[in-house]
Formats: C-alpha cells, structure tokens, sequence
C-alpha cells in the first residue's frame, strides 16, 4: 500500500517502529497533493516548507526514543480556512479576507502542532462556512474524489476531499448546520461534530456562534478518536468552552453493541430521501441489531421545524458576525470609495459574494425592530423544543441512528442557482447542531457508485457512545477500507 493511502493508526505504527520516517510520509503526501490536487482543489494554501520543518521535527523526537509521545506525532493534516494560524493566509473563501494573515492561532491548531502534527495548508471552503457544495468559495469550486463531477459537500469540502483523496491524513472543519458530517458524508469518510463546546472555538472565524463546533476528518473512527483526544477540552479564552473532563475517546472502541439502545426516527425518513441511501441505511440498521444493539423506532415531532428555525437563528448570527468587515479595521478595503458609507458599500458588495449577503439580509431583517419578537425570538423557543425531543429520546437510548444526507454527491452546478434544494441537503445534520449534541457520519455504503454517510448522534457530551456505535459497526463492514480511484 502506498504511503498515503494509509490511516493514522497505520502510519503512526510504522512511525514508532522506525520503519518510515515523517519526513518520508510527508513527502509521500506531498507529491500525492502535486498528483490529484490540480483536479480535486481540495487546498487553498499549501506550507510544504512547514511540513518538511515540523516532519522533522517529529523525527529527532522519534530517534530519541517516543514511546510515551503523542500518535499524531509526525502525521501530515490539514486544516479548514475557517481557523486563524499564524503567519499563514486565512481567507475562510472569502474575498474581504483575501490577504489575511493572522497573528496568532486558534487554540485547535494550537493543540495539533503541540502534539507533533504535520502542517500541510489550508483547505478550501464555501464563503465564510455558508454552503453545502463548497461551490460557494470566492475562488473555486472543490470536485468530489469519487466522482470529480460532483461536488464534495459542504462548507468543509476541501478538508473531506482532501481526507478521501490521500491529501493528507485528517483535516479539522468546522459544523454548523452538518458541514463536517455532510461532507463526510458525500465523500466517504469520517466526520464527527462534537458536543457544542467540546472543543475551543478559539481562532475560529465565526458564522454562528451558538451553533459553530470544530472536529476531526478521518480515514476510521479509530483515528477521530485520536484526534479527539488532542483537540478536545477546556479553554479558557473561549467563553462557550465546556468545562469537563476529557475522556479517552479510544477506550470506547469496542467491537460489539451488547446492551446498546439505538433510536431510528421516523421523521428522518421521509420523502426526499434517495432510494439507495435509505437502503444502506437500513441495512446499516441490520448490522447493528447483529451486533448486539436493541434498535425501535421513536418520534422526535419537531425535527421538521429545524431547517426553517436554523434559517432565522443562523443567518442572524451572521449578521452580527459579519459587520466587523467594513473595510476599516482589516480585510479587503475599495480603494474606490471617497467617504465612510461609501466604503462600507464598496468593500462589503465586492467583498462578499452572493450567499453571505442573502443570509446577511434574511438575518438583518429577522432581527430589526418590529420582527425581532415574530421571527429571532420564536425561532429559539422552537430551537428550545427540538432540544427537548432528543432529551426525551436519550432518557431510554444510547445513540440515535439515521441518514447523514438525503442523497449521495450531486453534480457540481445542479442546485447552485437554487437555495433552498440546496438547503434542504442539510435537513437531517441541522437539529443537532440546535440541540447542541454530537453526530458522526461514517461512510455505510453505496448509491450509484457514490458513497453513503450514516449518521449516528448522541446525547451531550456523550461522545463515547457514539464512537461505540460507529467503531463497531465499521469493523464488521470495513467500508472505511475503500477509496476513490483517482
């Protein structure tokens, strides 16, 4: 097997026993990047010279004897554009933020390089994380590596495809709405949103900031829970930071689902959901009950409210987000305006592009006066019940299992000229993101040559069960073991 098409778990094996070195694994990713990237665009940014210095790095700290050293020490990874580093461009695929490069870095890239993890660049995005193509970048449209005519999902495209595409050995993104897990999805990988405020936000350019939560793109679930343990805890310098323990996520790997209690919502299968994605799924469902879980059917009555109340919260998060590019404290400014206003029209109607100024408008209206009450404030009383259901539910279960997407990748171009079919791609990742709990889509077969993301979520900080749940289940299919023929 070439080097990058190895997991961590793998590469970290062979890294321990001195049978490669990282910077022989880097250089292997590295040239695989030159290969596929010109037809993936997975990267914004590449820092070849950084990774080879970090890689060797990690090599002096493997010759010296690194039995008790992180595992992620000398693996090559990525990052979304979405979190801030230092000395390296940030554009979150976004024009106003073209030539920004930040001072200091976000605690999550704080923590991986602490580990010993390899830095390869930055991973290209829809603008400001608002999308689920990543055809919205300001700069160009991310391709799908099972199918490079379709697209790789959304805002974290470029960290999936760059994960499917062995352009790397994990990625973090960031999950609003279901932009880790739907891209995960699409492109057949791992990808896990942890419980808001698991891990710091920190550094991390803001789209909403009740909803925003970071976490790991993998090859396994083995290897989420590696990355898991580095990037999760307390940090202080976020005010949302949860502050618990942290467990050993890998202890949780365990190959059977004895004494599990899964949930399978009816209103997560319902029409719209492609015939073959609604196979694997249920046939995903199979497995579990072979492998010792007890699996009934719940109702969770306000998941059907989550995408119209995520449309009001989110975009008038963003709202207020967004006001601080105005062309005058940093980002891209016109050089064409004469005066004060006129900057501020210039530089935000040529800064941003056309789907972060319709959720900028959607937000500013829900939140002016008169509809402040109508709209903001009844979309959190309903968030408020959505939560509710899945307390309800996880009184009796363990984990809730279900679709991750409602269809497999689609061609690039097919919705972008229609919001809401494009909205509607995130119908199932949507309310647990409003209820503020974990998800995970691992990849549970094929539909029309296309992978199939199975969601599987769990109660607040109840990571755990859910890397039970999918660890499990993975190892008795060994979907993960398949790859794009790129």
């Amino acid at each position: 097997m070439e080097l990058h098409s190895l997991n961590i778990t793998e590469a970290a094996a062979l890294l321990r026993k001195k049978e490669i070195t990282s910077r022989e694994l880097t250089t292997a990713v590295i040239k695989r990047i030159e290969e596929v990237d010109g037809r993936v665009k997975a990267f914004m940014t590449l820092t070849p010279e950084l990774a080879l210095q970090q890689a060797d790095a990690a090599d002096k700290i493997l010759q010296d004897g690194a039995e008790d050293a992180n595992p992620l020490l000398g693996i090559p990874m990525s990052l979304k554009d979405v979190l801030s580093t230092r000395g390296i461009r940030t554009a979150c695929g976004s024009k106003i933020l073209e030539n920004y490069v930040p001072i200091y870095d976000a605690t999550v890239a704080h923590k991986l390089y602490e580990s010993g993890a390899v830095m390869l660049g930055k991973n290209n995005m829809d603008e400001f994380a608002m999308g689920s193509s990543t055809e919205n970048s300001s700069y160009f449209a991310t391709h799908n590596p099972w199918n490079l005519a379709t697209v790789p999902g959304g805002s974290s495209g470029g960290s999936s495809a760059s994960v499917a595409a062995g352009e790397g050995f994990f990625s973090v993104g960031s999950d609003t709405g279901g932009s880790i897990r739907q891209p995960a999805a699409l492109c057949g990988v791992v990808g896990l949103k942890p419980t808001y405020g698991r891990v710091s936000r920190y550094g991390l350019i803001a789209f909403a900031s009740s909803l925003d939560q970071l976490g790991p793109f993998t090859r396994s679930v083995a290897d989420a829970a590696l990355v898991m343990n580095v990037i999760a805890g307390h940090d202080p310098k976020d005010s949302t930071s949860i502050n618990a323990p942290v467990p050993d996520y890998t202890k949780a790997l365990v190959p059977n689902l004895n004494g599990m209690k899964l949930a399978l919502p009816r209103e997560y299968f319902i029409g719209g959901v492609e015939p073959g994605v609604e196979r694997a799924v249920l046939e995903a469902v199979e497995k579990m009950k072979e492998l010792g879980a007890t699996v009934e059917e719940v109702s969770m009555p306000h998941t059907k409210y989550a995408i119209s109340t995520y449309y009001i919260i989110a975009p008038a998060e963003a709202s207020a987000n967004l006001a601080r590019y105005d062309g005058i404290k940093y980002g891209y400014s016109d050089p064409a305006a004469v005066e004060m206003w006129d900057g501020y029209f210039k530089t935000r109607g040529h800064g941003f592009g056309p789907e972060v100024k319709r959720r900028i408008m959607i937000g500013t209206y829900a939140l002016s006066s008169g509809y402040y009450d109508a709209y903001y404030l009844k979309a959190q009383k309903v968030r408020t019940l959505i939560r509710g259901d899945f307390d309800k539910v996880f009184e009796k279960f363990d984990a809730i299992i279900a679709p991750t997407s409602p269809s497999v990748a689609f061609k690039i171009g097919d919705k972008v000229s229609d919001p809401l079919a494009m909205y509607l791609n995130d119908i199932f990742t949507i309310p647990a993101n409003m209820a503020g709990t974990p998800g995970m889509s691992i990849p549970c077969g094929f539909s029309n040559g296309l992978p199939v993301g199975l969601q599987i979520l769990g109660p607040v900080l109840g990571e755990e069960k859910v890397f039970r749940v999918a660890y499990a289940y993975e190892q008795a299919t060994e979907w993960y073991k398949q790859h794009p023929a790129l």
